[in-house]
This record gives structure tokens, C-alpha cells and sequence, in this order.
């Protein structure tokens, strides 16, 4: 082993132990897997496992540092390198806040009905193929993780494979999965060059020219962005999140897509040398089409977790438009820009991971309570679930950006990064980025009436089946798992100006210059972007401000209004029935936006079958969408395989003569294309 002493390196040598922590979780669960009482010490090893390593990689990060060492295994002469700098111990940092929660979390499921002997041992072994990604230092290391990190999360999202739907999830996530994969093996072969050189320091000492750097970024693009969940190469997300059990959904969804990021950030910003304006591009305009269209998907879909996936695809395309952003403004000198927009990047990673596992794990309560995730089927649950209810509301309003949560902090930034666009020196960047702020605006408003949506028809209103009436609150470790995760929410949005200081060396390493005005506002937590007087966010200051509001405002409504109460029939709809059928949908709140937007950008279309006069049977409504994405870059090209094996499946019934033949003219053709070629 040689490469920097441990001794000068603390922080990565706490890191490895909880690496190896992992990996000791990982083969125990293998080995004693049917035994329910040694499965039952994964999730307290992994817990373990996940506090030791936060707390190097939050230390790694405050101390800014730069460690690693070389091991004679790998590549030939290369050796694998493990790498640790600020970049790789912020992601770190998400990937064990997000084990460390769902771990607890895990420790309330009732393992006969929620688990099987598929999830605990690959539990552990997926928190330590994303860690090993983190800390690889060469390309063979980085792909070899990243190809564990797919196989294991693919075993979790089939763990119930006897069901039809979680088997085909799990096929298209294994597709999507390899030709990711097959893309960044492009992108880093073109890093590499001549040399053949995979080590990161060798490929950032000799970054390659603009023809091959727009091969890598491209290859680079659509191999990270298919894992993130990148649009049109989203489609496994909203298949494999559902089918994976809640807890490993919050991981796939909070996290592992940020390890995809963060391979994105690796080589774009690290490896790829100096960036050129027109990068820029590709994030820009992938990610706000990908944040408004996840958005459009997630409030008409009916089905809890696939509307949680849609919202994720959204927000990775609001981290797409801050890598856009960051790239652009570093590209043409403006690195104070760049700083803002690559801070709300990096933020946004880090809020993302927890409303959203916090949101998934309040699904998998949803789900283990009535045991139905189908709008239709629930409601009321406010009432049964009072204490999911109030953490999944703290998660709604963090996604919906609404101050004081931590998803305003993030957003806010990235909004400041549009609106100084027009410092751009390219016109075309001055063009864009009023279109990229609008189509943002667009994904806030759509957000809002998504989750607004989301929690009205799951808490609020009567069950509309009997499994929603029957509902009971989740276990105390699944409570405090959201409560963990709820409690960050709260903070990352009342101490963003705490966090920005704290990644402060790593927007000097990206963005070529730190945040401009850190610490210069009215009190220690004020967040401002450039300067106090034109764009400051003072978190504590507005939220006192709304304590002491609507504090007020309720006495005065209770002060002015009659004191008798009143009993009064509900609305009905016009339908003097009962039912909690004739309570808001959540069909009927989509309505609106269906009818705007989806006969363009889905196809809808909408058939009423209504029965004549005198017949009996009930009226049926029925509304059809059309996933053009699916259909045409997936589906369709599906087909053609498919229908092009039948045709070649008649070779292997050919003669011995037939095939001689066929080896003989396939050996003339390539000697004359050799002949012409030379």
C-alpha cells in the first residue's frame, strides 16, 4: 500500500472502517439468512455503520480534505486508487444520512409482510457499493462500484419477484442499468486517451481536446443521467420505485440518484478540463423540459410511490439546470454566478435526499397500514395516522419549496443564479436562461398543486375503502426514522447560510470562487446570494414572522367570529349521498391540468360511458394517456428487436453446407473491405 499515511489522513481511515462496517453487515445477513433472529442485527450493524461514516465524511468536508492511497489490485500497473476530497465526502455525507434513516427505519418492518430474505443481505452491500463509488479514484474502481451498486439495488427492486410487475420493473432497470454503464465506459475511455491511463490524477494532469470532450460529456450524460433519472431516460424510475420496498425506495430515490450526480459533477467538472460555454446546453435544456414534464407525470398519475418517482425526476432536472448554470457562468468568467449556482446544486442534492426519504418512508407507512398506495383507495388517514400525517406534511411543504424548509433554501439560490443571466457575454445563454427561469416558475406552481393534491386525497377527507378506515399508525423506529428526517427538513431551511459556509472550499474547487457574501447579512443565519441589499434570505427572521402572524390572525378570527358552533351537512357535490364517493378525487383535481396539458403533451383523452335511461348499471369514466417516451424510445424500438430475432431465429436450423457457405462469403467481404480500406 502506498499513497498518503493514514496517520495524515484520519477522516478516511474512520471512513473505511465504516465501508468495511458495510461489508461485514453485508456477508453476516448472506451467510445466516434464514435465520430471522441474526437478519434482525443487520439494521443496528448498518446504523452503526452509517453514523461512523457521516461523522468522518462531515469531517472530511469542514477540513477540506485531500487523501488517498494507491493498491496493486486492479488495472495492470495502474493499481486502484481510493480517493477522498470534499466533493466525494459531501455526497458521502448524503449516502449515510440517507442509510442511517432508512436503517432505523427498517428495524420497524414486520419482516414477514414487508421483507424477505433478499432485502437484508443486499441492504448493507448497496450502502457499500455506493460509498465505494464515492472514494474511487480511477476508472476501473469508479465503473466496478458502480456496476455493484446496480446489481445489488436490482436484487432489492425484485425481492418480491413472484409479483409480475416488480419482475419487469426490474428487467427494464437492468437494461437501462447496462447501457448506462456501457455509456460512462465510452465517456472514460475517452478521458483516458492513448494513454490507457485510468487514474483520475493522470486524467486530470492531460484533459483531452474539444472533439473528444464533447464525445465524453455526451457519454457522460446519458450514463449518469440515465441513473438519475434524467428525461426521456427516466422510464425506470416510476417502475422500480414502486416495486422496491419502501425504505430501499428511499434510498434509490434520495440517494442513489445523487451518486449519479455526483458522477456527472466527477467528470464534467473535475476531469474534463476546462469547461467550454456550450456544455452548458444539454443541462440546460434537459433539465427544465425534465423538471416541468416529471411534474406533468406526477400530478396525473393516481398511484402514491410512482407520483413520489415522477417528483423525483423532476427534481434531478432541477439539479440539471444548476449544473447548466454553474457550467455557464464559470465558462464566461462569471465565477461569483457560478459559486450561487453550483451552491444551489449542491444544496438542493443534499435537501432532495431528505424530503424525499422522508416522503417515501411515510408512503411505506401509508402502504403497510391499509396496504393499498392507489389514490382511490385511501383518505381519511389524518385521522388514524396523525403522526405520519404530520411528518409527511413537513416533506410535502420542503418539496413544494414553501420558507421555512429546507427546499425554499436551494431553490431561492438557483432562482438568484437565473436572474443574473443576463451577465452572459453569449446571446444564446442571455436568451435561455429567462425561458430555463420560467420553465422553473412553471415546476414550482406544478409541484405545489401535486403534493397539495397528494396530501388532500391520502390524509384528508373520509377512507374511501375499508383497509383506509381500518388504517393504524406505523411502529415507533419507522416514527423516529421521519422524525430524523422531518427535524432536517426544519433545519436545512432555518440554517441554509450554516450549510453554504460549510461548503464553502468545495465551490472554491468547482466554481472557481466561493460564495461572494457569506456571513455579510443582519444576523449569523442570513443566507445571501450576492449582496445584502439586493438578495438576502433570513430564515429565523420569517418564520418568527409567521409564528407571530398566524398566531395572531387565529386569535383574531376566534376573537371576532361567533362563539357558538355550528353543525352544518358537508358539501356533497351536488349528490345528497353519503359516499365517500362523492368526495373530491383525485381524478377531479387533476382535472384542470389534464385538460391544459395533457392532450399535447400526453395525448389524453377522455371517455364517458353513460348508461340510457332505465339501466341499471353504473356510468364509467375513463381517461387514457399516452407516454410517448416510452412508446417511441422504448417500446417501439422493443418491437423491432424482438420481431428481428424471430426472423434471424430460423439460422440456427440451417445446413452445415448453408453455414460454410455464409462463414465463407462473410470471410470475402471482410478481405475486401481490408483491401479497400488499406
Amino acid at each position: 500500500m502506498t499513497g498518503v499515511d493514514y496517520s495524515t489522513a484520519p477522516q478516511l481511515a474512520i471512513l473505511l472502517s465504516g465501508i468495511l462496517l458495510y461489508a461485514v453487515a453485508a456477508v453476516f445477513a448472506a451467510m445466516f439468512h434464514r435465520h430471522k433472529s441474526a437478519l434482525a442485527a443487520v439494521y443496528p450493524i448498518c446504523i452503526i455503520a452509517a453514523a461512523v461514516t457521516a461523522g468522518a465524511s462531515l469531517a472530511a468536508l469542514l477540513a477540506d480534505t485531500h487523501s488517498g492511497f494507491r493498491l496493486p489490485l486492479g488495472l495492470p500497473i495502474i493499481g486502484l486508487h481510493v480517493k477522498l476530497d470534499a466533493l466525494s465526502a459531501f455526497f458521502s455525507l448524503i449516502v449515510n444520512l440517507g442509510v442511517l434513516t432508512t436503517a432505523i427505519y427498517g428495524m420497524g418492518l414486520d419482516r414477514d409482510r414487508d421483507l424477505s430474505g433478499r432485502v437484508e443481505p443486499f441492504f448493507p452491500a448497496y450502502a457499500l457499493a455506493m460509498n465505494l463509488v464515492l472514494i474511487a479514484g480511477d476508472a476501473f474502481g469508479f465503473l466496478f462500484s458502480w456496476e455493484l451498486m446496480s446489481l445489488t439495488s436490482w436484487v432489492l427492486v425484485v425481492s418480491h419477484h413472484r409479483d409480475a410487475g416488480n419482475r419487469h420493473a426490474g428487467h427494464v432497470y437492468l437494461v437501462m442499468a447496462a447501457i448506462g454503464t456501457a455509456s460512462l465506459l465510452f465517456a472514460f475511455g475517452g478521458l483516458a486517451g492513448a494513454s490507457g491511463n485510468y487514474a483520475f490524477d493522470a486524467i486530470r494532469a492531460v484533459p483531452p481536446g474539444p472533439l473528444v470532450s464533447g464525445l465524453v460529456l455526451a457519454g457522460a450524460i446519458f450514463g449518469a443521467g440515465s441513473k438519475a433519472g434524467i428525461a426521456p431516460l427516466h422510464a425506470w424510475l416510476p417502475l422500480a420505485h414502486p416495486a422496491a420496498p419502501s425504505h430501499v425506495s428511499a434510498l434509490m430515490s434520495g440517494v442513489m440518484t445523487k451518486v449519479a450526480i455526483y458522477g456527472l459533477i466527477r467528470i464534467v467538472f473535475d476531469l474534463l478540463g476546462t469547461p467550454v460555454w456550450w456544455w452548458a446546453l444539454p443541462f440546460l435544456l434537459l433539465g427544465a423540459a425534465t423538471a416541468v414534464l416529471g411534474l406533468l407525470y406526477a400530478v396525473l398519475d393516481h398511484d402514491l410511490k410512482r407520483v413520489l418517482a415522477y417528483s423525483t425526476v423532476e427534481n434531478i432536472g432541477i439539479i440539471f439546470v444548476g449544473l447548466g448554470m454553474a457550467l455557464a457562468f464559470r465558462a464566461s468568467g462569471l465565477t461569483a454566478a457560478a459559486a450561487v449556482a453550483m451552491a444551489a446544486t449542491l444544496l438542493h442534492c443534499l435537501n432532495h435526499s431528505w424530503f424525499k426519504s422522508l416522503l417515501f418512508l411515510g408512503a411505506g407507512a401509508v402502504l403497510h397500514a391499509t396496504g393499498r398506495r392507489d389514490f382511490d383507495g385511501l383518505g381519511g388517514l389524518i385521522h388514524r395516522m396523525p403522526v405520519t400525517a404530520a411528518f409527511w406534511l413537513v416533506g410535502a411543504m420542503s418539496i413544494s419549496a414553501l420558507p421555512p424548509f429546507n427546499g425554499f433554501v436551494s431553490e431561492w439560490l438557483l432562482f438568484q443564479a437565473v436572474l443574473a443571466g443576463p451577465q452572459f457575454p453569449e446571446p444564446i445563454l442571455r436568451f435561455m436562461s429567462p425561458a430555463v427561469g420560467a420553465m422553473l416558475a412553471l415546476a414550482a406552481a406544478l409541484a405545489a398543486a401535486c403534493f397539495v393534491r397528494a396530501f388532500g386525497i391520502v390524509y384528508l377527507g373520509r377512507p374511501r375503502s375499508n383497509e383506509a378506515a381500518g388504517a393504524h399508525e406505523t411502529a415507533r423506529p419507522q416514527q423516529v426514522a421521519m422524525a430524523l428526517l422531518a427535524g432536517l427538513c426544519l433545519l436545512g431551511g432555518l440554517f441554509g447560510g450554516v450549510m453554504v459556509s460549510a461548503i464553502q472550499p468545495l465551490l472554491q474547487t468547482l466554481a472557481g470562487a466561493p460564495l461572494p457574501a457569506v456571513g455579510t447579512g443582519p444576523t449569523p443565519f442570513s443566507l445571501v446570494a450576492f449582496d445584502a441589499a439586493r438578495s438576502i434570505y433570513d430564515a429565523p427572521t420569517i418564520t418568527i414572522f409567521l409564528l407571530i402572524s398566524g398566531t395572531l390572525t387565529v386569535m383574531l378570527v376566534h376573537r371576532i367570529s361567533s362563539r357558538r358552533t355550528r353543525l352544518g351537512p358537508a358539501w356533497d357535490c351536488g349528490f345528497p349521498d353519503p359516499s365517500p364517493l362523492t368526495q373530491y378525487s383525485a381524478s377531479s383535481f387533476s382535472q384542470p391540468l389534464r385538460r391544459v396539458y395533457g392532450s399535447t403533451v400526453f395525448g389524453a383523452s377522455e371517455t364517458v360511458d353513460m348508461p340510457q335511461p332505465g339501466d341499471n348499471r353504473a356510468a364509467r369514466f375513463t381517461v387514457r394517456l399516452h407516454d410517448y417516451a416510452w412508446e417511441l424510445l422504448y417500446a417501439a424500438p422493443a418491437r423491432a428487436v424482438l420481431k428481428m430475432s424471430e426472423r434471424l431465429n430460423a439460422l440456427q436450423f440451417l445446413t452445415i453446407r448453408t453455414y460454410l457457405m455464409l462463414m465463407f462469403s462473410a470471410l470475402i467481404v471482410l478481405l475486401l473491405i481490408a483491401a479497400v480500406w488499406f
